[in-house]
């Protein structure tokens, strides 16, 4: 029996006492979080949400096997925005249309969520009216002609089912019910346990052929820009879940087989969030080095093809050290000039060599800055 099979779905409960040490645990971790937020400079905590906001994007389509550029991410981001930073390059459609479709549901939490700016969001997410190769329904529920809507996964002919979703007649009349409740004031619910329940219940309904699961993830993250009371973002729970991705499916599969008491499903959620706050402290220390390391670079020029190379290596998805033929590469230069330019870097202690010299010399950014 699936969870909306049940006589009393979707009157959801859960266990308060089990909830309460760890609710409190997230509301203290939030309220810090923000509060060492508000302390940066404009141009900080921009670059600090822009980065959360650029994972976000990136790391929920990650979940669902789909690889964005990242670059390309930020900088439709950042136009959407109205920022202006360097390095800004053109989008594809599908980049265009999640972050769409993100900035929609975090910038503007407060507007109401209701059927029309769901479908909004959903013909954003497939711009051609496709999932692939395959044509699907877009900007409207899965149609009774669609069949099933099932999660499986296995060879053809022994196929695992994990989750069959409610049948499309339906769908009406549960989403109904659903963003009535979305846009309830509940006094006695905290917004971010509500938005634990938005992403469970909305992605049990599955209401769309495709793009189901981060709808969900872009609904709860309107739900905890509510709670916060801010658009800005400073912790992204998608990049959390997609790096716990294995035991979220697991908690989603064991929840959509068990009643209506989700007090499991909200213990995992915390959790998650709870690590997506600690993940975002570590971020905000990575903002704060990058902003320092800058301000005692800029004590004397850098020339484009350094800073190039600075603003690569302090990028999240930087491997490795700094090398001449690396650094050639990079800039387009020849080696000569790139061992130039990273001679002067040396000497102004921006570049730090590893153990190790002649040809293979490698360099790092230095660790300690004051």
């Amino acid at each position: 029996m699936w969870i909306y099979e049940h006589k009393s779905w979707p009157d959801f409960s859960w266990k308060s006492k089990q909830l309460t040490q760890k609710l409190a645990d997230i509301r203290h971790r939030q309220g810090r979080l923000l509060g060492r937020m508000e302390r940066l400079g404009f141009e900080l905590k921009r670059e600090a949400s822009l980065s959360t906001l650029t994972n976000d994007v990136v790391k929920s389509s990650a979940i669902e096997g789909e690889n964005l550029n990242p670059i390309e991410v930020r900088s439709s981001i950042a136009r959407r925005l109205g920022l202006d930073i360097a390095g800004l390059v053109p989008a594809s459609r599908d980049v265009e249309g999640i972050v769409e479709m993100m900035l929609d549901a975090t910038q503007k939490y407060n507007e109401p969520l209701t059927k029309d700016r769901l479908y909004g969001w959903h013909a954003a997410l497939f711009p051609t009216g496709r999932s692939g190769m395959q044509k699907i329904t877009v900007g409207a529920w899965r149609g009774i002609e669609a069949g099933p809507m099932q999660v499986v996964s296995g060879r053809i002919g022994r196929e695992t089912v994990h989750f069959e979703a409610p049948s499309a007649d339906r769908l009406d009349s549960e989403m109904a019910a659903f963003l009535s409740w979305f846009e309830t004031d509940h006094k006695d619910l905290d917004p971010v346990l509500k938005a634990g329940i938005a992403h469970l219940w909305f992605v049990t309904i599955h209401p769309f052929e495709d793009g189901n699961g981060r709808i969900a993830r872009a609904i709860a993250d309107m739900a905890l820009a509510r709670a916060d009371g801010t658009a800005e973002r400073f912790y992204s729970m998608s990049s959390q879940i997609e790096h716990e991705r294995k035991d979220y499916y697991t908690q989603l599969e064991r929840q959509q087989r068990s009643e209506p008491d989700i007090t499991g499903w909200l213990e995992w959620f915390l959790d998650c969030l709870g690590h997506a706050m600690s993940s975002a402290e570590i971020s905000l220390t990575n903002v704060l080095y990058k902003a320092k390391l800058w301000e005692i670079i800029n004590q004397q020029s850098v020339n484009d093809r350094q800073r190039l190379v600075i603003n690569r290596m302090l990028e999240d998805g930087f491997e490795g050290h700094m090398n001449t033929s690396k650094y050639a590469r990079l800039t387009k230069c020849s080696k000569d000039t790139a061992l130039r330019d990273i001679q002067e870097l040396k000497s102004r202690e921006i570049l730090i060599p590893n153990e190790g010299g002649g040809r293979s010399t490698s360099y790092r950014l230095p660790e300690d800055i004051t």
